[in-house]
This record gives C-alpha cells, sequence and structure tokens, in this order.
C-alpha cells in the first residue's frame, strides 16, 4: 500500500485469530464497514481498457509502483512505517494527517502530487491471472487470512513479495499473480505466486476488496481518511507524491 519489529523473532508470540480479529480498531468502524460493502459490479474487458485509457492514470500508476518498490525493499530488512489517519490541515504543500493514536504528522507533498482512490469491487473481479496486494495473517496451517485485498488493474505489477507490513501487529503483505480461485464458503481461496515463492490465502466474506481509480486534489479534504506510503528525507521529515483515499467515507483498507 506499511515499531520496527515484524513479530517473528526470537520467541515472539503468533497471535491466534482470536486475539487478531477481537483487535480492531477505530478504522473498522461499522460506517466504514457499510462502505467498503457497497461492491460494484466487475468491469467488463471494455470498461478496463476505457479505464486505463483515463488522463492521469499512468502517471499515478508510476508513482504508486515508486512507492511500493520502495516500501517493498524497505520491508526486507525491516517493517515500513506508513501514515494513516483523517486529514487535519492542508496548507500549500503541506499535508497533516491526524492518526487515530498518537500525535499528528506532517507530509510535504510534490509538486505533481495526485489523489487516488480506492474503489470498492465484487470479490468475483478476482480472477485467474489478477494481480493483487493484500494484508494478511499466517494461520497455524502454514496459509493466510486476508484483512484486505486491493486489485491493480490489468497490465499493473509492483511490490512483489512476501514481506512485513504494519496495518496490525504480525501482519504481511503478499503481492503477486492469482492462479487458482476456489470458492470457500462465502469467501474465496487464493493461490497468489510472486517471484521465490507463492501462498495460500483466504479471503473471507466480509473483508474490503478495492481496485486503484484516479480521483481529484479538491478531495482531499479535512477529515477525509488516507494512507500515504511517504519518503524519509535524511532529516526525518516526511514527502510523497499520491495520497490514497477511501470511496463514500471509507479508509483505504490496506
Amino acid at each position: 500500500m506499511g515499531g520496527t519489529d515484524s513479530g517473528f523473532g526470537g520467541n515472539a508470540r503468533r497471535p491466534s485469530e482470536d486475539d487478531v480479529y477481537a483487535a480492531e480498531d477505530t478504522r473498522w468502524s461499522l460506517d466504514n464497514e457499510r462502505a467498503m460493502d457497497r461492491r460494484a459490479k466487475p468491469r467488463g474487458s471494455k470498461a478496463k481498457e476505457d479505464f486505463m485509457k483515463r488522463p492521469g492514470l499512468t502517471a499515478i500508476l508510476a508513482g504508486t509502483a515508486a512507492l511500493a518498490v520502495v516500501s517493498a525493499a524497505m520491508a526486507q530488512a525491516v517493517q515500513p512505517q506508513h501514515v494513516r489517519g483523517k486529514v487535519k490541515s492542508l496548507a500549500g504543500d503541506v499535508l497533516v494527517v491526524q492518526p487515530s493514536h498518537g500525535p499528528a504528522q506532517s507530509v510535504k507533498l510534490a509538486a505533481d502530487w495526485a489523489v487516488v482512490v480506492m474503489k470498492p469491487v465484487n470479490v468475483a473481479s478476482i480472477q485467474a491471472g489478477s494481480f493483487i496486494g493484500t494484508t494478511e495473517f499466517e494461520k497455524p496451517d502454514g496459509t493466510g487470512r486476508s484483512l484486505e485485498v486491493h486489485v491493480f488493474p490489468p497490465g499493473v505489477k509492483i511490490g512483489e513479495g512476501h514481506y512485513p507490513w504494519d496495518l496490525k501487529p504480525h501482519s504481511m503483505m503478499t503481492n503477486g499473480t492469482v492462479g487458482k480461485v476456489t470458492a470457500k464458503g462465502k469467501g474465496r481461496m487464493l493461490e497468489v505466486a510472486y517471484p521465490g515463492g507463492s501462498r495460500q490465502v483466504l479471503v473471507p466474506a466480509n473483508v474490503p476488496v478495492v481496485t486503484i481509480t484516479t480521483g481529484e486534489r479538491p478531495m482531499l479534504k479535512k477529515g477525509v481518511a488516507v494512507f500515504i506510503a511517504p519518503i524519509k528525507a535524511a532529516d526525518g521529515s516526511l514527502g510523497a507524491n499520491r495520497v490514497l483515499i477511501g470511496e463514500d467515507g471509507a479508509a483505504p483498507p490496506m
């Protein structure tokens, strides 16, 4: 999409599923779940073609790709630190975000900064050949249980791999190409492959599934929930050229 301890070293105890799903925070409020549950119908091939031709989408994906590659590289050694919260203010090129916990964070926006909207889609849009990212927990049997899925537009493959993520304690990010898709109750079991490995990941029926769409700068208003993968400068300041928001008041799920 992101302190530094991934929770897999030493004698750290892996959380049980009951521990994990009991630890829901303010991002998963009832209003957010309702907003994320407004599923859009899967797009046909013509709609996908038109989507990829939208002005600015290539540039937005390029910027998002750069951030994803940096986050993936950093994650091999240390868990990434992303900015999540609600817009407190936007003055010029300085965006101030108030997380659900802790002090506000300032992010300097690049001259070409843009807004990316994470739009809900039906889980049926995840098919063999889809390229996805999913935040997940590892279950005792070695498979994963998804907390969210973001589906990339056709032809876009970024951040491939399986690495620590900072959405929840002990969570991991898996980015890869979907192989076999199997119905599992009301959910889906996905085979997700990436260079050097693959994962079996269960996507329960109630988790948010989103795709990337273009947004407009005026959408970034006070109170809007955001997700940012910032670049930290030598002086410790944060910078970014893309700000992710949700649709209909939902927070970006990653």
